[in-house]
């Protein structure tokens, strides 16, 4: 069977030649007789493998040495609640930019923690754009400050990160992580769920700085802390061995692609051959704010709705697949990470040119 351009917002595509490395290794991992799903996660060959993931993802996003590298099960959903707890639980407040779905979520969860209060939104116009912040309300009780760098349901991004100062930034970057360079000393923490950019469902990365460890309430259940992980390199309890082993590949595969410089480079052309296309139409039109617009995941419309679900019909017929929208977006959306190969872009580009020619 042929294989299809899938345009997931994730779990998403991965490179294929991972996927074949992954085949290749599966029943036995460096001759160990032994499939990685298979072996105990305190052996000699998977501390390799976690060795080598941090590593990796410590050389191609250059973190600093006094960052720690967490491996956490739990999505970027359980983040929202270990982010306060850790954080917030002993005063202080803390401040979320609302630009979405997914920041919304996040700050919910802050809210039964301790008080989170909205720096700025986008919410008055659907999130269809990033708000302008004001930081001189940050004060000395301002535990952090949390932002979403990428909306992979509305299809913003941060192109520039703001400067909290003395405040920590606390950013969600579960779906451009590794997309494009980012200076990882502007952060206290970054966390992203590993099942677009970084591997497969089931891995979460927490990169935290190591001032922010240890402030955790004693009562805090064990798995709920930081300092948990850190002093344990996350191997307290069984960490999701399979799905760090396959984040493993992705990173080599990137470093293989000439790092997140190349990649970035690569992302733009992507996402400039859709957003061009989308401009020219007649047919297709986005509502995010030009200037906001994400390089991984592109909401688009036509006039209707009939059209919009002939459209996601037709396409799938041409192996272009899992373009529809959000429900609460509606129309498409072409999520175009690292992984999908420019072929893929330019093929939903000529089908689009095609459709608009049929149904115009």
């Amino acid at each position: 069977m042929d294989r299809v351009y899938n345009f997931s917002a994730g779990p998403a595509q991965l490179p294929l030649a991972v996927l074949e490395k992954a085949q290749k290794e599966f029943l036995s991992y460096e001759q160990s007789g032994m499939s990685v799903m298979e072996m105990s996660h305190r052996s000699k060959i998977f501390d390799a493998i976690l060795q080598q993931t941090e590593q990796l993802l410590r050389d191609l996003m250059e973190i600093p040495d006094h960052y720690k590298v967490l491996f956490i099960q739990g999505g970027a959903s359980l983040q929202f609640s270990m982010i306060p707890l850790n954080l917030l639980a002993n005063g202080g407040h803390a401040y979320y930019v609302n630009t979405g779905s997914w920041s919304k979520k996040a700050l919910i969860e802050a809210e039964k923690v301790g008080e989170s209060r909205v720096l700025a939104s986008s919410e008055d116009k659907n999130f269809t754009y990033i708000p302008e912040i004001d930081f001189s309300v940050l004060d000395d009780n301002t535990k952090y400050v949390h932002i979403t760098t990428n909306n992979t349901i509305e299809g913003t991004r941060f192109t520039h990160i703001p400067d909290t100062g003395d405040v920590p930034l606390v950013a969600d970057m579960s779906s451009n992580i590794l997309s494009e360079q980012i200076d990882v000393s502007k952060f206290g923490i970054i966390y992203a769920g590993a099942q677009k950019n970084l591997g497969i469902a089931g891995l979460t990365i927490v990169i935290i700085r190591d001032d922010l460890i240890g402030h955790a309430p004693s009562n805090l259940p064990t798995m709920l802390k930081y300092d948990t992980y850190a002093k344990n390199r996350s191997l307290y309890n069984t960490p999701p061995t399979f799905a760090i082993y396959m984040t493993k590949l992705v990173l080599e595969w990137l470093k293989e692609q000439g790092g997140i410089k190349q990649i970035e480079k690569l992302n733009i052309e992507k996402a400039s051959l859709l957003y061009n296309y989308i401009d020219e139409s007649n047919m297709f039109f986005s509502n995010v704010r030009s200037e906001d617009r994400s390089l991984m995941n592109i909401p688009f419309l036509t006039k209707s709705d009939e059209l919009n679900e002939l459209f996601v019909k037709e396409a799938q017929k041409e192996g272009l697949v899992t373009l529809k929208g959000h429900r609460s977006v509606g129309g498409m959306r072409a999520s175009i990470y690292n992984s999908m190969p420019i072929e893929g872009v330019k093929a939903l580009v000529q089908f689009m040119k095609e459709f608009e020619s049929k149904n115009g």
